[in-house]
């Protein structure tokens, strides 16, 4: 049960901002410090990424744990769920039944197989980080659901055009995990950088040329 009002509980979600949030605010300077630049909110790439590295076609996600569902799998593809027949923690499968018809319009033979083909209700987990609330449940599965698939969409169309997406979540930057956070996206980027600008060889070396390259070595040595 909220505590909260309905009227104080919209006017608490109205205050949560999307962009220049604190969990970003600490990415930002944590990359600043480090000495990475970038642009913020670009308007040109889909899903406009929190921080844009174009010397590392890197795109950052900062996203909040309850918003983007972290470690809570609502995304089902192959299941479409009516979101009003949802209850408290359970999904039905609207597939499954035909609303169109009445029981009394089914034979025994239809009754039969709708019975054996219907599946148990599918329970949504709360994470440690996420946990969607008991009132107006169906509303917010909808809407962290809906974020989800969006942000799969979003990086699959970064990645068709050549980007890096890496994503950052709320919880990996409380105080005891943020310089450790840090530290694997800095040399994340690193990497990134250095397997994209690493020169390969469009060939192996002959044995011919293998020593041909070890006696330049040799001759180039001062000793």
């Amino acid at each position: 049960m909220d505590k909260l009002s309905a009227e104080q509980r919209h006017k608490n979600m109205a205050a949560i901002h999307s962009k220049g949030t604190k969990p970003e605010l600490i990415v930002r300077r944590g990359l600043w410090s480090r000495g990475f630049r970038y642009r913020l909110n670009s308007p040109r790439l889909p899903g406009h990424p929190d921080l844009v590295l174009r010397k590392y076609r890197t795109c950052v996600f900062v996203n909040g744990c309850f918003w983007h569902g972290h470690h809570v799998d609502l995304l089902l593809d192959n299941l479409q769920l009516d979101n009003s027949k949802l209850t408290d923690s359970k999904l039905t499968d609207s597939k499954l039944t035909d609303s169109k018809l009445t029981d009394s319009k089914l034979t025994d033979s239809q009754r039969t197989d709708s019975q054996n083909t219907t599946r148990e209700p599918l329970t949504i987990e709360n994470s440690a980080c996420c946990k969607i609330p008991q009132s107006n449940r169906a509303f917010w599965v909808k809407k962290i659901r809906r974020n989800q698939e969006r942000d799969r969409e979003t990086q699959q169309r970064l990645a068709a055009m050549g980007w890096h997406c890496i994503t950052v979540w709320e919880c990996e930057l409380t105080p005891a995990r943020r310089e450790q956070t840090l530290r694997s996206l800095a040399f994340t980027l690193n990497r990134i950088y250095l397997a994209d600008h690493t020169i390969q060889r469009p060939y192996t070396l002959t044995d011919e040329e293998q020593r041909y390259d070890t006696a330049a070595e040799d001759s180039a040595d001062p000793r």
